[in-house]
């Protein structure tokens, strides 16, 4: 699926015009993760690439993401009014939670953060370098180190 959009060089997103007069701008696709993006043009290689798609996996499986839509779980059940009852996650839920914090945690304390901004929550690494403090073009170094760590940690050929 392709979700193409305007962007200007320092990422502000221009409204489908092209950017201001003497500034660059590029096509961008919206529906493509980081990642993918890193890997079509051969940046990362295809190891480092399916360690991340197996953390990004177990991210989505152990629901971790933010919840965006309505919670179609059960809801409080008798007449009580005291506070709703928790639903307990199931068995592949807590799996893929465990294989998560496995990853991060072998990935170290210094490669975890770029790692989960960069493929969990699909950060690009520019913004990913300036929440983190980082110089430019440096998260992708640093990234790579994460992701060969990762693939390590996940036994991938």
């Amino acid at each position: 699926m392709r979700e193409l959009a305007e962007r200007g060089l320092e990422g502000e997103r221009v409204a489908g015009t092209p950017p201001a007069r003497g500034r660059r701008g590029v096509t961008v696709n919206l529906a493509e993760s980081p990642l993918s993006w890193l890997r079509a043009r051969g940046l990362v290689s295809p190891r480092q690439f399916d360690a991340g798609e197996q953390l990004r996996e177990d991210y989505e499986r152990a629901s971790l993401g933010p919840r965006v839509t309505m919670r179609w779980d059960a809801g409080p059940r008798g007449g009580s009014r005291g506070a709703p009852q928790a639903v307990e996650p199931g068995g592949p839920q807590l799996s893929a939670r465990r294989r998560f914090d496995a990853a991060i945690a072998a990935a170290g304390p210094g490669l975890a953060d770029v790692l989960w901004r960069v493929v969990c929550a699909g950060e690009g690494l520019p913004a990913a370098e300036k929440a983190l403090g980082w110089p430019a073009r440096a998260g992708r170094l640093v990234l790579t180190l994460a992701l060969d760590r990762l693939a390590e940690h996940y036994r991938l050929p």
